[in-house]
């Protein structure tokens, strides 16, 4: 069975977060960082080398693959901003409407900067799937 290659590491979030080179990426993951544990009252955890998550669950995928990963999340990419665990609550697609300017891919948003959006409208977003995915996806 195969295994997830993003765990949670030692390393420290508030160090890899303050090393971003580009400023407003240090500045927005900074801002991020302060919400995500505001609203999930979990720590910041690096998972892998680049993304910093916040609370964690177990699943079981239909084909009986088991694994850990983190609740929501984020990592300050080069060309943009990428959340995490922000799209399955059932509320997600209305507030989506709202945000303002990002992309969608599978199961994350991309964010140029955190200037583009309604930011009260993130950390909603934020709040609806922390509680969605413990509630609903976790095993």
């Amino acid at each position: 069975m195969n295994e997830n290659l993003t765990r949670p590491t030692d390393e420290s979030a508030e160090d890899f977060l303050a090393a971003v080179q580009h400023p407003v990426r240090r500045a927005d993951g900074l801002a991020l960082a302060e919400m995500m544990g505001r609203v999930t009252e979990q720590p910041a955890v690096m998972w892998g080398p680049t993304m910093v998550g916040f609370g964690s669950y177990r699943y079981t995928t239909g084909s009986g693959r088991r694994g850990e990963y983190f609740v929501v999340g984020f990592s300050p990419r080069k060309s943009s901003l990428t959340v995490y665990g922000a799209t399955y609550a059932p509320e997600s697609d209305a507030l989506l409407e709202q945000l303002g300017k990002h992309r969608r891919g599978a199961g994350c948003l991309y964010v140029n900067k955190l200037a583009d959006v309604d930011t009260a409208i993130l950390e909603q977003l934020v709040a609806y799937n922390y509680r969605y995915i413990l509630g609903n996806l976790a095993s």
